[in-house]
C-alpha cells in the first residue's frame, strides 16, 4: 500500500515510529491575510524545524499534519520542513470548524464541498501537486451545527469516493465523538478507517469504550495540554484501556502547534502549557507509562502499527 507525504510516495510500511496528530503552524488565514504584518514566516518556520528535528532525535520519522482550511493550511511549509528535516509529513484535507462555513460553501451542497477534498487527495493541494492522505473534520462544544453537520457528511462522502481515512476534533465532555459516528455511520462510512481525535482529553472510560464500541480508532493525542486533563490522569486512563485490550486502536501524540495565533508570541505557551512540545511525550510520557507497566510490545502498536491498520493495511 502507498501514501502520499509531501515530498514523495511512501509504503506503508516505511512510516516507522509516527506521531498521529501535530501541527507544523495553524493560524487564522483571514487575519493572515489581511494583516501580514502581525507574522514573521521565517521565525514560524525555524520554530518548527526545531521541533520537528527534536521529535527525530527521539525516532519519529513521520508526522501527520492535521491542519486544513480554518487552520490556515500550507503545504508549501510542510514540504520545506520534510525537506529540511527528513522527516516524512502527511497533509490533510477537509475544514475546521466548530459552528458556520465561509458563504461559497454555505451557498453550495454537501457533494461540492466533498468535490473539493476528493481534489486535494488526487489532484494535489492549493494548486500544487502535493497530495492530502487523510480527511478531518471537528466537532466541539458547540454540537453538530447544520454547517459542521455539512463537513461531516462531506468528509464522509470523500472517504467513500477515494477510500483515504478520517481523522477528527472531538470534545469529549459533550461526547461530540458518538454524534460524529451517528452521521459516519448514517453515510456508509468505513467505521475502522475513523480515528476520532481527543478522547484522552477526558477520563471518564465508559465514554470511551462507548466510542471503540463502534470499532473506531481514538486520539489519546493531546499530552502536555495539561490545563485540559494532567499527564498523570491521561496516562491513567490510557493504562486502564490498555488493560482491556485496546492496544490496537489507540493512538499517542501531542496536538501541539510549533505557533498558534492564540500563543504569539511563542513564549506565552510555556506560560500556560509548560510541558507541551513535540518531544514531551518521549521524555516525559512514555518513561511514566513504562513505569506503570506498558511494555515495548504495546508502545510499537500504538506508535508505528497502528496507523498502517488506520489505513487498511495488514499488519
Amino acid at each position: 500500500m502507498k501514501i502520499n507525504s509531501v515530498t514523495e510516495v511512501l509504503d506503508i510500511n516505511s512510516l516507522g515510529t509516527t506521531l498521529i496528530h501535530e501541527h507544523m503552524r495553524t493560524r487564522s488565514e483571514a487575519v493572515a491575510v489581511q494583516f501580514p504584518h502581525l507574522y514573521n514566516d521565517e521565525e514560524d518556520f525555524e520554530l518548527a524545524k526545531i521541533q520537528v528535528l527534536g521529535a527525530k532525535k527521539h525516532g519519529v520519522q513521520t508526522i501527520f499534519d492535521p491542519t486544513v482550511m480554518g487552520l490556515d493550511r500550507d503545504v508549501r511549509l510542510m514540504e520545506r520542513i520534510s525537506k529540511e528535516t527528513g522527516v516524512h509529513i502527511i497533509a490533510a484535507t477537509g475544514v475546521y470548524t466548530f459552528n458556520v462555513l465561509p458563504s461559497r460553501f454555505v451557498a453550495n451542497d454537501i457533494d461540492f464541498l466533498a468535490e473539493q477534498f476528493v481534489r486535494d487527495i488526487e489532484v494535489g493541494v492549493q494548486n500544487t501537486s502535493i497530495k492530502a492522505s487523510f480527511l478531518k473534520a471537528a466537532t466541539d462544544a458547540q454540537g453538530v451545527t447544520p454547517d459542521v453537520e455539512k463537513v461531516l457528511r462531506a468528509v464522509a462522502r470523500a472517504h467513500l469516493q477515494t477510500g483515504v481515512p478520517i481523522m477528527t476534533h472531538s470534545h469529549p465532555a459533550t461526547e461530540t465523538g458518538l454524534s460524529q459516528i451517528a452521521i459516519f455511520k448514517e453515510e456508509g462510512v468505513d467505521l475502522t478507517k475513523v480515528l476520532i481525535g481527543h478522547c484522552g482529553d477526558t477520563d471518564n472510560v465508559d465514554y470511551i469504550e462507548r466510542v471503540l464500541d463502534y470499532g473506531v480508532f481514538i486520539g489519546m493525542d493531546r499530552y502536555g495540554l495539561s490545563k485540559v486533563l494532567s499527564t498523570e490522569k491521561r496516562n491513567e486512563t490510557v493504562v486502564q484501556l490498555l488493560n482491556k485490550g485496546y492496544e490496537t486502536r489507540m493512538f499517542l501524540s501531542q496536538d501541539y502547534c510549533c505557533t498558534t495565533d492564540i500563543y504569539r508570541p511563542n513564549h506565552k505557551k510555556k506560560d500556560v502549557h509548560p510541558d507541551w512540545s513535540m518531544t514531551y511525550l518521549f521524555e516525559t510520557v512514555l518513561p511514566l507509562l513504562r513505569e506503570n507497566g506498558v511494555t515495548e510490545d504495546q508502545i510499537q502498536t500504538m506508535m508505528v502499527d497502528n496507523v498502517k491498520r488506520w489505513f487498511g493495511a495488514t499488519v
